[in-house]
């Protein structure tokens, strides 16, 4: 689908959307356990994605390839009854994202800019200091991912995962946040 047949999505209800699967996956840990809250984060993962497409007419690049991993070692987790894949599957997307990131900066593409360019218009040297500070971020979220779960209970992986994980990147990002303000290139459309 092209670029001119997205429609904006209400930022609480894209809140929401984002963070539904999380909170699922937090809330069925809690009330049946790892088992019970993969397989719930996998159905609303789905759910995720076709309010998504719903109300966007797209589905980001982002969210479908967490989708295909979250699919693949939750079905993993459940059929093999063993929690060690859903465990891995963060470490495993948040490297791929930081490869992907990294390698794109030493080739000089910026699949930053692919992503969030149309949301904001930065240098080209901008997009590409961005590119290794995510992808430094990621590697090192894989990472403390490593760490946790194979020093942790389940349970607190779980809640590292849910109150961890996510409060650090919302930090990260508001910590590049001047940067891209000193950055930012003026809409020419708007002079």
């Amino acid at each position: 689908m092209n670029q001119t047949d997205s429609r904006p999505m209400n930022q609480h209800l894209k809140l929401l959307v984002e963070m539904g699967p999380l909170v699922a996956f937090f809330a069925g840990n809690w009330l049946g356990g790892i088992f019970v809250g993969t397989a719930v984060f996998m159905g609303a993962t789905v759910v995720s994605l076709a309010v998504s497409w719903a109300m966007t007419g797209k589905i980001a690049m982002v969210p479908l390839v967490s989708a295909v991993f979250v699919a693949l070692f939750g079905a993993l987790t459940l059929w093999l009854q063993s929690d060690l894949f859903i465990k891995v599957k963060v470490t495993l997307i948040n490297a791929l994202f930081g490869a992907v990131l990294l390698g794109g900066a030493a080739f000089g593409k910026s699949y930053l800019k692919l992503v969030m360019g149309e949301a904001m218009k930065l240098t080209d040297e901008a997009w590409r200091t961005l590119s290794i500070r995510w992808g430094v971020f990621f590697f090192a979220m894989a990472g403390l991912n490593e760490v946790v779960w194979r020093t942790m209970s389940t349970d607190t992986w779980v809640n590292f995962k849910v109150f961890g994980l996510l409060p650090l990147t919302l930090v990260f990002a508001v910590a590049n946040a001047p940067f891209m303000a000193k950055h930012m290139i003026e809409d020419e459309a708007k002079s």
